[in-house]
């Protein structure tokens, strides 16, 4: 009886080791890197806006339609509305480590 065991055991465990390396050995199809799909992409809108083309000129000639404001104006707009958001989640309390107004 242990013999037969022992054999089924054997068979078992064979049969699954077959069946896993017959598994690994399918080579699943090639996925394209997205890294270098999007590098391609770029590559191929660079070489169809080549530089000194019509429409090229045309946005550089007639410049920005508006002015943009400085960098330092923007990254001040940007930290008071953090400072907005963060007073509406908190509030009305203060952080910690600021004083009561």
């Amino acid at each position: 009886m242990r013999r037969q065991l022992t054999t089924l055991g054997l068979a078992v465990g064979a049969l699954a080791f077959w069946r896993w390396r017959v598994r690994r050995r399918k080579v699943e199809p090639a996925v394209e890197d997205p890294a270098e799909a999007l590098k391609r992409k770029l590559a191929e809108s660079r070489t169809e806006e080549a530089p000194g083309s019509p429409a090229t000129e045309a946005t550089t000639a007639s410049g920005p339609e508006q002015p943009e404001s400085s960098l330092d104006e923007r990254r001040r707009a940007v930290h008071d509305r953090a400072r907005q958001a963060i007073d509406e989640m908190l509030g009305g309390e203060n952080l910690p480590g600021e004083e009561s107004h």
